[in-house]
């Protein structure tokens, strides 16, 4: 059986023309759907002073409003919807935990073209037909169980639905199955490789690891593969996008993230103002559906923070358009004596450290209106606080303190990893 190096090559490899013609049709129908189907749509285009059939080129996106997600919040649970009720078959939504939750509903046509963006990311890491995949993220109402499951089956995978936690019953399944890929969050395949080291296990069959939901550096990418003698990809996609993996993934060129153009138009905003920035620059990502028939989004102001990098033919083959890996989220910024900075770069730095573990802390601690970082760390016999507090004052610009802790102290997550603690002293 021939390899399969794309899942859907015709979509995955149009030319630029023709992926603008498919935008521009997407685009049209998108706000001519929204507009007709839901209110809330309709006033919010009508107060931007558009109408349906004022969208005339992809350049008139940059007239429409932007959607946030204090939008989808105050239409909770389902004001957003332009479908009838009867026509959804499910739905997903975060965890609420800042808030209201956002919620997503999805038609069978959405459904499918969720399963479809699935299949092209699990295709370009490398799985064929028949491979097993095994997943680790919750099957609930968070969406990545499901978003890897969709996927897996329309790829013809063997899935290996382990949803999450029980560490002991992964590692044994992993091994049982011969599982070649996983799809999780990257901090808990760190603790997927602590029971290996505590069993003194290897797992000879898997090959690739399919991380989402919470953004890694570089170093720490480079510790999971060599490890797990595996290589691994970084998947994009959010709640109000749909779900894991419908706004792409990188591929093994690791020439930034591939979009998924013929479903996603992108943008990059200045933050602050909203304005559009040229390709290279850092700003914020925004996307708007093309297909989505539930609840589409216009505009989307997703708070995440990276560039364009290239819009022409990848190596891998693939023509849609690239963005660089998450850097962060404009609200995960954090200012401390004057020195702007991301908790992934905190973690880059101390994955620089011979001796250090995967697992970390930042403690911000609030004094009276001064802020101090307390970084807490794990590592091997023989690392200090000094060396850690010297190489991140190299690396950041200023000296957080450095606490060190013995393996396996620190508190540990079965699913996204919490790093960032406030603790106010006075």
């Amino acid at each position: 059986m021939n390899r399969l190096r794309f899942w859907n090559e015709r979509a995955e490899t149009l030319s630029r023309d023709e992926l603008a013609a498919v935008q521009l049709e997407g685009l049209k129908w998108t706000v001519k759907h929204a507009w007709a189907n839901n209110e809330f749509y309709r006033v919010r285009l009508t107060e931007a002073g558009f109408e349906p059939g004022d969208i005339r080129s992809l350049d008139d996106i940059a007239d429409l409003p932007f959607l946030t997600k204090d939008d989808f919040r105050d239409q909770y649970p389902l004001g957003m919807l332009c479908m009838p009720r009867a026509a959804v078959r499910e739905m997903h939504m975060s965890s609420g935990s800042t808030g209201t939750p956002v919620v997503m509903a999805y038609t069978e046509a959405d459904l499918t073209q969720w399963a479809e963006c699935m299949a092209r990311c699990q295709v370009m890491a490398g799985l064929q037909p028949g491979d097993a995949l095994q997943i680790m993220p919750t099957f609930g109402l968070f969406n990545g169980g499901f978003g890897f499951y969709h996927g897996a089956r329309r790829a013809g995978l063997f899935a290996v639905p382990a949803s999450s936690g029980n560490t002991a019953r992964q590692v044994m399944l992993l091994r049982d199955f011969k599982v070649k890929a996983i799809g999780s969050v990257v901090s808990y395949a760190a603790r997927i490789i602590e029971m290996l080291d505590e069993k003194g296990l290897e797992l000879p069959d898997l090959k690739i690891g399919i991380f989402g939901a919470e953004s890694f550096s570089d170093e720490m990418r480079s510790r999971v593969e060599s490890r797990l003698g595996i290589r691994a990809f970084d998947i994009y996609g959010m709640t109000e996008t749909g779900g894991v993996g419908t706004t792409g993934m990188d591929c093994e060129a690791r020439c930034g993230i591939h979009v998924w153009q013929d479903q996603y138009l992108t943008e990059i905003v200045d933050p602050v103002t909203g304005a559009p920035l040229p390709d290279g620059a850092v700003g914020e990502v925004i996307f708007t559906s093309l297909t989505r028939e539930a609840i589409p989004v216009i505009r989307y102001r997703t708070r995440d923070l990276t560039r364009i990098v290239s819009r022409e033919r990848c190596a891998c083959g693939r023509t849609s358009l690239r963005i660089d890996r998450i850097e962060g989220r404009c609200d995960d910024m954090l200012i401390v004596k004057g020195v702007n900075f991301f908790p992934k770069q905190v973690e880059q730095a101390l994955m620089e450290i011979p001796g250090v573990l995967q697992e970390y802390q930042i403690i911000l601690e609030d004094d009276h209106g001064v802020t101090d970082v307390r970084v807490n760390v794990e590592a091997l016999e023989g690392v200090t606080g000094y060396m850690v507090e010297k190489h991140l004052k190299e690396r950041l610009g200023f000296s957080p303190k450095g606490d060190i802790f013995k393996p396996g102290t620190l508190p540990r997550s079965e699913g996204k990893a919490k790093r960032v603690f406030r603790v106010n002293k006075t």
